[in-house]
């Protein structure tokens, strides 16, 4: 039996997430709830991203404009379906004596209810990022699903981001202490070629080795653990990632871990091992809303607005300080470096638009961005710059994205296995034993 068509009636949230959602659902139609357009005019103007995503969703409509646009929908191109707006439809009694506020929500719940009714051979399908908004529609039989485009699929994969190989002959793990620029993949006779530039535990019968695997000369070679800006790394895992951080042949990095693990002190750290090779250092994270709130209802000068939010980088700036001291050249040098602003830590709205050339760049928080987001971050990267992502997958800010939605662990999902990128997820917290245990229990 055929599988039946569907319609998919989409929340204003969908839009703002990925203007071009309109065509990633294959055959089926695509229905527009007329109170979404309303939504989307109030977000029109602005610089933040989800301003981007409303204006460019209103090109694409213009271009489909029509009379049919409101009868019978204009098609989406060959192999898609339909597209149409659904205008203002009155409530159910089961809609009226559920909820009594006319609201955006309600009366999108409504269209989706009117168009499962008036299409009986037909699937309709609410799709929103909205959970609450999900519940209430299968609370009225409509049945709702979150926007699938991008998500990650497996995210244990992200998140065990470090082989354990065992059954390793001895006598190559010795070989590998004693061997600078490594051994041949072929050697090891691994069932399968490593990823690119992944970091792998190698474990004998009596000895064991930190090793990473170099794409471009095909080999394995052992990392070692290195110091970089006063900071030492305390375990295996912030071992391969300031590996990662100090390869120059690794352009885009993201380290994953909840908090306390080090993924920000260790970005930074290595950056200002390496201000030699670089012309800016650039620390970066994205200001999400009090509330309702923009930053400018804050008081003071935009200086003193963002300060808040930033204050958490500057922590990790002053941690690397003070370890120097403040009478040493090396503190000197830093504080030096951010009135040259040859190091600066600044919201990321601050660079976008900008072309980041030469420059070793930290978006601290990325799990508070979304896909979208995260591919236009990249792609200002022009020659020599280096580009960092670092954020908890589990402490998400944003009310529509989660652990496979979110803009890092898409980066980290797509870019796997390509010979620049590098992927570590941070196990241990190294804070504080306090913080530790009140990241895993509380």
């Amino acid at each position: 039996m055929p599988e039946k068509k569907k319609i998919f009636v989409l929340d204003t949230n969908v839009i703002l997430h990925d203007h071009r959602c309109v065509y990633h659902f294959e055959e089926n139609d695509v229905i527009i709830p007329i109170v979404v357009l309303e939504e989307l005019d109030k977000f029109k103007k602005g610089n933040d991203q989800i301003n981007f995503q409303a204006r460019e969703f209103m090109r694409i409509l213009d271009k489909l404009s029509g009379e049919d646009l409101f009868n019978g929908g204009v098609s989406l191109g060959e192999g898609k379906g339909m597209l149409s707006i659904e205008t203002v439809k009155n409530f159910s009694e089961k809609h009226a004596d559920s909820f009594f506020e006319d609201s955006p929500d309600h009366r999108i719940l409504a269209i989706t209810e009117y168009v499962k009714q008036k299409n009986p051979d037909k699937e309709a399908i609410l799709v929103s990022q909205d959970i609450n908004l999900r519940m209430k529609a299968k609370a009225l039989g409509v049945f709702a699903q979150d926007y699938k485009t991008g998500k990650v699929s497996d995210i244990r994969k992200l998140e065990h981001s470090i082989e354990t190989i065992e059954g390793i002959d001895d006598g190559l793990i010795s070989m590998l202490y004693k061997t600078e620029e490594g051994l041949p993949v072929d050697d090891f006779h691994f069932d399968e070629i490593p990823m690119a530039h992944q970091y792998m535990i190698l474990k004998g019968e009596s000895s064991s080795a930190l090793a990473h695997y170099d794409p471009f000369q095909q080999i394995v070679n052992r990392v070692v653990k290195e110091k970089a800006s006063g900071i030492t790394p305390r375990n295996a895992e912030q071992t391969f990632a300031l590996d990662a951080l100090l390869r120059p042949e690794i352009k885009l990095i993201s380290l994953t871990g909840k908090a306390g693990t080090g993924k920000t002190l260790l970005a930074l750290a290595a950056a200002l091992q390496q201000k030699k090779d670089f012309e800016q250092i650039y620390l970066s994270r994205p200001i999400i809303a009090l509330g309702d709130k923009d930053i400018g209802f804050l008081p003071g000068s935009a200086k003193e607005k963002i300060g808040p939010y930033m204050q958490p980088l500057i922590d990790n700036l002053n941690v690397i300080k003070n370890r120097y001291g403040k009478n040493s050249k090396n503190y000197a040098r830093i504080e030096e470096m951010q009135e040259e602003e040859k190091l600066m830590i600044t919201p990321l709205a601050y660079i976008r638009g900008r072309s980041l050339s030469n420059v070793y760049f930290i978006v601290d928080e990325a799990q508070n961005l979304t896909p979208h987001e995260v591919k236009t971050i990249i792609t200002r990267a022009g020659e020599g710059t280096k580009m960092i992502f670092t954020g908890d997958i589990q402490q998400i800010d944003s009310p529509y994205l989660d652990e496979k939605s979110n803009g890092l662990s898409y980066l980290a999902d797509r870019m796997k296995g390509q010979d620049i990128f590098a992927h570590v997820n941070l196990i241990k917290g190294e804070r504080s034993y306090l913080a530790d245990l009140a990241s895993d229990l509380l």
